[in-house]
């Protein structure tokens, strides 16, 4: 019979094994750059929000340098129900008027963004919050969609607030705001914001945390998942159809990314507790990983 000491010990030498296993991507990723975008159930469910957290933090405590970049959709829908506005849609995209603009500076800069500073804090990080308007980060010009009002797109990255951060040990924690030349606010799509400031560091990684497993042949069935593709197979289920529907803005915002010199980019399920940790210090990772033709094997 297994006493409580000998189960003790196996769970510490499996811990330990585990660690070890880990060390050649530690070895290969430290000092690397990589940008997290972290949405979707990972920050509505609090068990997998911790442990959101706690992977970021384990991270940079091992030479990584993570960027956090966050939407917020939920929470602006909350807000915009609680003042009696009225949260419209037009092909995927948050109508944004005048005052749901307010709103949405007011969530996603004022109260989600310190939110995840506050945890990345507590669990023995330092985090600063910033957003497209701190220090010139991004700055905003209107999308070309109409009628969508104050929805923006990424025109100029200026990386250099957040190499100081990095560099210093701080994990910046961004939020997906920002305004154009005259001070307009605009809301931008976290997606777009996190391949943008991906491409402008030059990022080792970048990490989509979504609501799927990744992207799947048959989107109704988990199994089909593609765990790695390059570019042009990328761009060919576009076309096919295979990816539809809200993955194809996330598919090009990696191809994107990829095009402008980041190594790898991963959608990942963020449903999965520590799938950010499994994608990095795994072999087998957990979503899928697009990369430039050039590195396939």
């Amino acid at each position: 019979m297994l006493n409580p000491s000998d189960s003790h010990d196996n769970s510490a030498e499996t811990r330990v094994r585990i660690l070890s296993e880990a060390l050649p991507y530690i070895q290969q990723f430290t000092g690397r750059t990589i940008v997290v975008k972290y949405g979707g159930a990972a920050m509505k469910d609090s068990t997998l929000k911790e442990k959101v957290i706690r992977d970021v933090v384990f991270m940079a405590c091992v030479g990584l340098r993570p960027i956090l970049v966050h939407g917020g959709g939920p929470e602006i829908n909350s807000w915009l129900d609680k003042l009696g506005i009225e949260a419209q849609f037009k092909n995927g995209l948050r109508v944004t008027d005048a005052p749901t603009m307010d709103v949405v500076e007011m969530v996603l800069v004022g109260r989600v963004n310190k939110e995840i500073v506050a945890l990345i804090n507590q669990a023995g990080g330092s985090a600063v919050g910033l957003c497209g308007k701190d220090g010139g980060l991004f700055e905003a010009r209107p999308s070309d969609e109409e009628g969508i009002g104050f929805v923006g797109e990424v025109t100029r990255v200026n990386p250099q607030i957040l190499e100081t951060l990095v560099k210093d040990g701080h994990i910046p924690v961004v939020s997906s705001v920002s305004a154009d030349e005259f001070g307009q606010a605009y809301n931008i799509n976290a997606d777009t914001v996190a391949g943008e400031i991906a491409a402008a560091l030059g990022a080792e990684k970048l990490i989509l945390l979504t609501d799927t497993a990744g992207i799947l042949r048959d989107y109704k069935d988990p199994s089909t998942l593609i765990p790695r593709l390059d570019i042009q197979k990328a761009r060919k289920l576009i076309d096919e159809g295979v990816v539809s529907g809200g993955m194809i803005p996330k598919v090009n915002c990696c191809v994107r990314s990829l095009a402008q010199g980041v190594k790898a980019a991963h959608i990942v399920d963020g449903r999965m507790p520590h799938s950010l940790l499994l994608e990095i210090f795994t072999d087998e990772g957990t979503g899928s990983m697009i990369v430039g033709s050039e590195f396939m094997m």
